[in-house]
């Protein structure tokens, strides 16, 4: 720790440590009451830095009031005495530890709001933090400044180490600079918010990262019409090529409709399963999934007869779920006509193609699928006298086959079918000379009755809101999902005109992302006007609660910046690390001007008071930012499973809370003293 406390320094980390395991027996059991399941977002979003931020800001206050009393009285304090001193000292610093936390978890309350899949995934998150602050902050205000009254006994002496001891070398220029350049910091720090904000507006945008699950899965699909021994025959050349990769172990695959029916496709769609070696027993195991993939397309697009498409199993069935289709982006287009639909369909693709970042484009195949048409010539079928219904069972026949008998074997029973055989059921020419027998004997080929020809049919026709559809549908890659959707929206409006009663809907996991937006565009103002109303409350001033509420979007800065070093766009993820964020940044101002405000309501005059404030308060502020963002680290690092949906998260976190230190150490003593705040009194809340 920063401050080096002789016989009580160990025993202070100890207590603090102590609040991590007895909050996480306590938050476990929260989550067992509560029906939440320990998994990567409920768990993997804790931070224990967070955690034992009330604590530390107590022990830190107790243990330097106990050091000044024994330097004051000159001997070892008796234990009346060190509960007298703690317990004071706890009260100094008992408004914004608990008001800070208070906070903290009113940040995480837009996250309960959540519906649908993004409700599914952050719900057990906010509940999980939420119950791990609350614990928290109960043993931070009872156990913690106990345990220093009983066990911290001996004598304590504080005296700086030599890292606090550089930190306020190098900090107290710097607030003399600040405060008399106030106008120019609060100016730059202006500037810096302006330019995050320009650059948010940049970073685009996407639901969640996408999870590397390890392993690929391809759809290959072919002409319609395509028989189950073609497409077999198909497949077994297609998996061959694929398990030529070196990075592949196994590969399978499942074609058509299943017997139990939960994915009805026909015999020309495959799934083909790709499962992946251990990334030590790869060739390269630097290479990437991006160029992996890219060597698959590489490698089946050898192989004709076939259009593909790359997704991650679980992503697919994710997709599929949300938005009805296996792609990332779907543009949906509804009308009438089946040919209408698919000219528009077919400019949807081209613009799909043409426009950065696509991948894997493909049109729902409606049309296609070959047909033999019979239809029957009336004026013939009425000079030879003859019925429809004579030509229909005559095909009904030779096609589908037409009972004609039974046979019998002993209990059992068989139904004898008349019908052609089957290389016969496949020729034309056999079907045109089916013989149709006269009323008055005899029999007339079927070509003479009846045109018939082969023609393309249908393939499917889906319908959707009462009206027949089209989906042309693409994976991104290479650039985020938000931009990707705007720059198609925007090329369909100017390039594509739709005709009277036809209209298009934009599918995908976008949706998610603009449903969750616009949920928190409401929420989020909510928590923090009810944030500045505690800040209020905690200061009885509204001017003094601006001043530390003006923390938050100065914050943001930094979790902006670190977003756009890292290359990673604005997401759900992010946005929690945002809501997270906000909290920590309030903490850490109100505990620098909380203790301003004391020593003015001393009697001390402003410039003094804002140069002690920040200077006591410098250790404080600088452990709950070092630990609250070393909390996030790991989480930050990690590259394991899962591991994409936490790092944006994280990597907000941690860049707001330097940004959200560097602005509480320098802009806010620069504020308060443009503010020129009068003297107060200390309002007990």
């Amino acid at each position: 720790h920063t401050r080096l406390l002789t016989q009580s320094r160990g025993l202070g980390d100890v207590y603090k440590r102590q609040v991590i395991p007895v909050a996480m027996l306590m938050t476990i059991t929260g989550m067992v009451e509560s029906g939440v399941s320990g998994n990567l977002m409920s768990l993997g979003a804790l931070d224990f830095g967070l955690i034992v931020d009330g604590a530390v800001i107590i022990v830190e206050n107790c243990l330097r009031r106990l050091a000044i009393e024994q330097e004051k009285q000159g001997r070892v304090l008796s234990l009346a005495e060190r509960l007298d001193v703690t317990r004071a000292a706890t009260r100094e610093v008992l408004r914004p530890s608990v008001f800070g936390v208070t906070i903290i978890l009113i940040v995480y309350l837009p996250l309960l709001t959540l519906t649908g899949v993004e409700g599914k995934m952050f719900r057990p998150m906010a509940l999980t933090v939420s119950g791990a602050l609350l614990s928290a902050l109960i043993l931070s205000v009872t156990f913690v400044p106990a345990a220093v009254a009983v066990f911290v006994s001996g004598k304590v002496k504080e005296r700086e180490s030599w890292i606090m001891a550089q930190a306020h070398r190098a900090y107290r220029p710097v607030l003399a600079f600040a405060l008399r350049a106030r106008v120019f910091v609060v100016a730059v720090a202006v500037l810096l918010l302006a330019g995050a904000g320009l650059l948010a507006s940049k970073l685009g945008s996407e639901f969640l990262p996408t999870l590397d699950e390890g392993d690929v899965v391809m759809h290959a699909l072919r002409i319609p019409g395509t028989s189950l021994e073609q497409a077999v025959s198909m497949q077994a050349i297609l998996e061959a090529e694929i398990k030529a990769v070196a990075e592949v172990r196994h590969v399978f695959s499942k074609i058509g409709t299943a017997d139990i029916a939960t994915d009805p496709v026909p015999p020309s769609v495959a799934d083909v399963f790709i499962i992946m070696k251990p990334r030590a027993e790869w060739p390269d195991p630097r290479k990437s999934k991006a160029a992996l993939v890219s060597e698959l397309e590489a490698v089946v697009a050898r192989i004709p007869g076939s259009r593909y498409e790359f997704l991650q199993p679980i992503q697919m069935r994710f997709n599929e779920l949300i938005a009805g289709v296996r792609s990332e982006v779907a543009i949906k287009i509804y009308g009438d006509d089946l040919d209408t639909l698919v000219s528009i369909g077919e400019d949807a693709e081209g613009l799909l193609q043409a426009t950065p970042g696509s991948a894997d484009v493909q049109t729902e195949q409606l049309t296609g699928l070959p047909m033999l048409a019979v239809t029957p010539n009336r004026k013939n079928l009425a000079r030879y006298g003859i019925n429809v219904a004579d030509v229909q069972h005559t095909l009904s026949t030779a096609i589908g086959g037409h009972e004609a008998g039974i046979i019998f074997e002993g209990d059992r029973r068989f139904e004898v079918v008349v019908r052609l055989e089957e290389v016969h059921r496949q020729n034309v020419d056999v079907i045109r000379r089916l013989p149709v027998a006269l009323p008055g004997g005899g029999a007339i080929p079927l070509r003479e009755v009846a045109d018939i020809e082969t023609i393309v049919a249908p393939n499917q026709i889906s319908r959707e809101n009462g009206k027949r559809r089209i989906v042309v549908t693409a994976n991104v890659r290479g650039r985020d999902l938000g931009s990707f959707v705007d720059e198609v929206r925007s090329a369909f409006a100017q390039r594509i005109e739709l005709p009277a009663g036809y209209w298009v809907e934009y599918g995908g996991t976008f949706e998610q992302l603009e449903s969750a937006s616009q949920r928190l565009a409401i929420v989020v103002p909510l928590a923090m006007l009810l944030i500045f109303a505690l800040l209020y409350a905690a200061f009885g001033s509204a001017r003094d609660a601006l001043l530390v509420f003006s923390g938050v979007p100065l914050a943001l800065t930094g979790g902006v910046l670190s977003l756009w070093l890292r290359g990673m766009p604005f997401s759900i993820s992010a946005a929690v690390g945002f809501i997270a964020l906000s909290g920590v940044a309030v903490l850490n101002g109100m505990v620098m001007l909380s203790f301003i405000r004391d020593l003015r309501a001393q009697g001390q005059g402003l410039e003094m008071a804002i140069l002690e404030g920040a200077m006591v308060r410098l250790r404080p502020v600088l452990m709950t930012a070092l630990v609250a963002s070393l909390g996030f680290v790991p989480m930050a690092l990690n590259v394991g499973i899962g591991a994409e949906v936490q790092r944006p998260l994280a990597t907000v976190v941690i860049g707001g809370i330097v940004s959200s230190t560097l602005l509480t150490l320098v802009v806010l003593p620069a504020l308060y003293r443009i503010a020129g705040a009068r003297v107060v009194s200390v309002t007990e809340v």
